[in-house]
């Protein structure tokens, strides 16, 4: 007895009043029975009777006729009409706090083989935008320390309020089940500091789960060898790419502009290697473009061996063991 009254209390609030209100309509609709057989012949006459009556719906279809009844039915209504209103009130105030949680970041993520964004920017906002539009269904949790609430409606993302580095929060976050992290440099803090805060976050995550495949940002060059080291599978050197884009816009000699062109090139292609199949073998590598435009696939560079060329020229001859770096349609 003392087992069952302590895992009684050990349940959560919801279900102990939910075992409550079912013990008491149950005990009701036994005592109804007894009393008045003729008025209601079955047991789940009873218990129909004692739901109906202590959710103060009152059909009226059961009616106890005895004094006896009519003083049990008044102790149904004040025992078990309280306790159902109370048991509503609190199942509606449970699902205002798990969705105030939800949005506070305090809730811990139930999925696996999902994708980790760490930090909310500009970047990540927009790489969310673009697996919407895609509709690629991808699973995101998103980690950040920086906000109290998470605002955006957004049902593919779950937001876990806190440090990368912190093991409660990876473990919020079920980094143990992620497929791969993403870690973007905090815009508000000195380069140095952000570089070395991506960093700390790379080796809290592969101490973690040490088969993650991550993808982190740095804003400085010379952090680029370090961020590997801590284990980041692709380190992306944001100021070298906007750098570069810069320098495309300062000298261009046409009207097309490289941002907008280069961004439109990666929201409807990504980059892919394809190896060079048998029967391309020995051909010169216009065979090749003319193979892979059928999948609209669009030859951009060749690697042979280690070293890779852009530098592409009708009278290359493919050979065993290359691999030909191609535009592709962006995967669904």
């Amino acid at each position: 007895m003392q087992s069952l009254i302590r895992l009684y209390f050990q349940m959560p609030l919801f279900l102990r009043l939910l075992t409550t209100v079912f013990f008491t309509m149950t005990l009701f609709g036994i005592l109804i029975h007894i009393i008045e057989p003729n008025n209601f012949p079955t047991f789940f006459d009873g218990l129909w009777w004692a739901f109906v009556t202590g959710a103060t719906v009152g059909y009226g279809d059961y009616v106890p006729l005895s004094t006896s009844g009519k003083l049990v039915a008044i102790l149904l209504i004040l025992s078990g009409g309280g306790l159902v209103t109370f048991y509503m009130a609190t199942l509606s105030a449970s699902t205002v706090k798990h969705e105030t949680d939800l949005s506070e970041g305090k809730v811990p993520y139930k999925g696996s083989d999902h994708l980790v964004l760490i930090g909310w920017n500009e970047r990540t906002r927009q790489l969310i935008d673009m697996l919407e539009e895609q509709n690629l269904q991808e699973r995101i949790v998103l980690i950040d320390r920086t906000m109290n609430q998470f605002y955006q409606r957004l049902s593919s993302v779950h937001f876990v309020n806190g440090c990368a580095t912190n093991e409660e929060t990876l473990e919020q976050a079920k980094l143990s089940e992620a497929r791969m992290a993403i870690i973007t440099a905090d815009p508000s803090m000195e380069e140095e500091q952000s570089d070395q805060t991506v960093i700390h976050q790379i080796v809290a995550l592969k101490g973690h789960h040490p088969g993650l495949f991550i993808i982190a940002e740095v804003l400085t060059d010379r952090q680029k060898i370090n961020a590997q080291r801590a284990g980041a599978n692709t380190v992306i050197r944001s100021n070298d790419f906007m750098s570069s884009l810069f320098y495309q816009e300062l000298y261009r000699n046409d009207p097309v502009k490289p941002f907008e062109l280069l961004l439109q090139l990666l929201t409807e292609r990504q980059f892919h290697e394809e190896k060079i199949e048998s029967e391309l073998v020995g051909k010169p590598i216009l065979s090749a473009y003319e193979h892979f435009l059928k999948d609209c696939y669009q030859i951009i560079g060749i690697r042979k061996g280690d070293n890779l060329s852009f530098n592409l020229h009708p009278d290359i001859v493919l050979e065993k063991g290359d691999v030909l770096v191609v535009f592709s349609p962006l995967r669904k």
